[in-house]
Parts: structure tokens; sequence; C-alpha cells
């Protein structure tokens, strides 16, 4: 049996230790790395199906919404005809909607050919690091999205599908996306 200081020694280091966890807990960054905030678009250059590299720099002046999918993505699925939906509304307010395929280029062009969309669709690099990953993907999830602002400036990113009324948010032309 334990003694009563034997006790308090335990008690004390359980405590410690559900105290570290918590601290732990608390101080993990959720969404957005606070490093990526207000930080400029890595340059990227990111080929179409037809292997036309695409350089993301050089739709600096647009608002971005850069959305990470795959064919085998259901939530991502579910998701491009609110994106399709979001950039018929504001693409004549200078958003742009870009889809990046975190897939087989053969996969990307047969699910295209059932299931067109009206917005630009590229190819990411699936290599370490994952073109997701250089933009704050650090759980590697699908959909993942990613609001860049006419200056070229990363405003948010959210993992999982975007609503419609948060599409509106981060596209509208004054939002700041947060």
């Amino acid at each position: 049996m334990l003694g009563r200081g034997n006790w308090l020694i335990l008690g004390l280091a359980v405590l410690l230790a559900a105290l570290g966890g918590y601290l732990q807990h608390r101080q993990r960054p959720a969404g957005t790395p606070p490093t990526l905030l207000g930080q400029p678009l890595p340059p990227l250059v990111l080929p179409d199906l037809d292997g036309k590299p695409h350089r993301l720099d050089d739709y600096r002046g647009h608002r971005l919404l850069l959305n990470f999918w795959a064919s085998w993505c259901a939530p991502c699925l579910r998701e491009m005809p609110a994106l399709a939906e979001a950039q018929a509304k504001f693409g004549e307010q200078e958003a742009i909607v870009i889809g990046i395929a975190m897939d087989e280029p053969a996969h990307v062009r047969a699910f295209l050919a059932a299931h067109a969309v009206d917005y630009p669709i590229l190819i990411g690099d699936m290599g370490p690091p994952s073109t997701s990953l250089k933009l704050g993907n650090t759980q590697q999830v699908l959909p993942y999205s990613v609001l860049i602002d006419t200056d070229g400036r990363i405003l948010a990113t959210h993992a999982g599908p975007l609503s419609a009324a948060q599409l509106a948010y981060w596209l509208a032309p004054a939002s700041t996306g947060r």
C-alpha cells in the first residue's frame, strides 16, 4: 500500500502530465498555420491536363480560390457544383476558382469528361512535399482550399468542403476571408 507521501507525489505527477497535455493541445494551430497568413503565395508552376505549365503568379490582380481535390474524394465531388456556381457568380468581379487535382492526370481527364466544370483545372504535385502541403495542408486532407488576395498574399485556408455561404464570403470583393 502506498503511503501518504507517495500518493501526493503520484497525484502531483498525474496533475502535471494532464496540464502538459492540455498546454500542448492548446498551442497546436487550428486551420491556417499562422506563418502562412499574410505571406506571399509561393512561386508555383502547375501543368494543366495538356501539360502546359501555368504560373500561379500570372493570376496576380485577381482574388484566387485554390481548391485541392481528387477524383476519388467524395466530399470534393459534392463541393464542385458550389465551386462552379461561385465562379459563375463572382468571376465577373475578378475572382477566380482554380481546381488543383491531387490525382493522376488520366483519372482527372476521365472524371472531367463525365463532369465538366467551368473553371481552370491544374494538376498538383503529389511528391513530397505536395503542392497542398506547401500551402499549409499539414493534415493532407481533401478538399482543401486556399484564398489568395489580389496582391498574391494568403488570406485564409480551409480543410474540408466549403459551404455556399463561405464561398460567397470568401469571393466577395471586400472580403478578407477570415
